[in-house]
């Protein structure tokens, strides 16, 4: 891997997840730290400023909610810690809010859970949500829902959040900053010959196995939950970096091509992780029939699939499912992920957007199978 290509990979990023530990939102559970978050909402508006989507996944509920309740150690009952992040959140999002507002950014607070993420209409939901709010300029700071989660849709770590963040909106990178420089090939702290490793592929086993377990006592995530966050993020195309969140300037020096930190390249282009993962989809829960029209527009225009193109619907599925698109002739030209469920596309089958209100009595997208969500398959 050369170094212009290394540093490419942040300079050309367009759209960024930053995710950020416990230990630093709160100086390891001392209490919010004011001027940290102002310092990189400072960064994240220049980024904006750049031109670039950027989402914010925080840690700190928690640990802020325990410093408000005068809890000197983390609980492990369940609904203490519900309780300790309904307090947090609240000085965490005013937090955000404010500091983000006096750079010029408008924000908002998204929560969510694995069960969010898991259902694929509510993955989608999520998806359209935080899309729109970049499109409209908003930064939004996500957290996981930790009032209402419990150990079976808990995600455990706010890196893996982070990852799946990055896979929902398909990001182009990952930066989790933490308390630490980045990756070494052993723990620093105990062999001193340790080596850094500024930059690898990431998935690569030997990581997993040069980074240790648990983190501090104010967070849950280690080295090793930034490395499996890695991998998962670089499945859609997301390449990661792991850097000293208290880096002067960490983040803007980053998308200027500068190496700080590790990274570890995915492997794996964006647009052909997503695509390829639809075209060697297996089980197509249904298919719908297009003009010739449509044919040209999707094919020859590289346009998205519009209901008024389509003729027929076959199958029963769902909004999220990836169907089948065919010809009149009955062959498959293409397939992609359904905006709406078959009973719905029934009704907008030769039917214009402007009618869809009317049809069905709300609007979830003008198109049937957008292009970014379509595969050529002829």
């Amino acid at each position: 891997m050369s170094k212009n290509f290394a540093s490419d990979v942040l300079r050309r990023a367009q759209r960024i997840v930053v995710k950020v530990g416990s230990s630093l939102v709160t100086n390891e559970g001392r209490g919010l730290d004011e001027a940290a978050i102002g310092e990189w909402c400072r960064q994240l508006a220049a980024l904006s400023r750049q031109g670039r989507e950027v989402i914010m996944v925080s840690s700190g509920a928690i640990a802020e909610g325990m410093k408000r309740l005068g809890w000197a150690t983390r609980p492990h009952e369940i609904h203490e810690l519900q309780a300790a992040a309904a307090v947090g959140q609240m000085g965490l999002a005013q937090m955000y809010e404010s500091k983000l507002r006096e750079n010029g950014l408008r924000s908002a607070q998204v929560l969510l859970t694995h069960a969010d993420l898991a259902d694929r209409e509510r993955y989608l939901n999520a998806r359209s949500t935080l899309l729109t709010l970049l499109k409209l300029g908003v930064l939004p700071v996500i957290n996981e829902n930790d009032t209402v989660v419990n150990d079976e849709i808990k995600f455990g770590d706010n890196d893996t959040l982070g990852a799946l963040v990055a896979n929902l909106v398909e990001a182009d990178a990952l930066v989790i900053l933490t308390d630490q420089r980045g990756l070494y090939t052993a723990d620093p702290r105990k062999h001193p010959e340790a080596e850094f490793v500024s930059e690898a592929r990431a998935g690569d086993p030997a990581l997993e196995a040069m980074a240790g377990g648990a983190g501090s006592a104010i967070g849950r995530g280690g080295m090793l939950t930034k490395i499996l966050a890695a991998r998962r993020a670089a499945g859609s195309g997301a390449s990661t970096v792991i850097a000293w969140g208290r880096e002067a300037d960490v983040l803007t020096r980053l998308v200027a091509g500068e190496a700080i930190g590790t990274l570890l390249v995915a492997q794996t282009a964006k647009q052909q992780a997503r695509k390829q993962w639809m075209a060697d989809h297996l089980q197509l829960r249904g298919a719908v029939t297009i003009d010739d029209g449509a044919v040209q527009k999707l094919l020859q225009e590289g346009k998205s699939l519009l209901p008024i193109g389509m003729t027929a619907v076959e199958g029963e599925f769902s909004r999220g499912d990836v169907i089948a698109i065919r010809d009149a002739r009955g062959l498959e030209v293409a397939r992609g992920l359904a905006n709406y469920a078959s009973a719905e596309a029934r009704l907008l089958c030769r039917k214009p957007s402007s009618e869809f209100e009317t049809l069905l009595g709300y609007t979830a997208e003008p198109e049937m199978v957008h292009r970014d969500n379509l595969v050529r398959t002829r």
